[in-house]
């Protein structure tokens, strides 16, 4: 027992601190894996873009856009 604190706050704190290290490190898995699905996102709406371009040239082929 000589290497727990007497002091309640002591212990507290001890117990705090190790909450505080775990809070930080699920923190920062979580920012890693919010980049990777930001940009699992770009890749997407890059596909999505490509296919309204290709769908707009398929329309103006088939003459099937309207006039503006």
């Amino acid at each position: 027992m000589a290497d727990e604190p007497d002091n309640i706050v002591l212990v507290m704190l001890h117990r705090m601190d190790g909450k505080l290290d775990r809070i930080i490190e699920d923190v920062q898995n979580l920012k890693v894996r919010m980049t990777s699905v930001e940009e699992g996102l770009v890749g997407v709406n890059r596909r999505v873009d490509r296919i309204e371009e290709r769908l707009d040239r398929i329309e103006r082929r088939l003459d099937l856009t309207e006039v503006r």
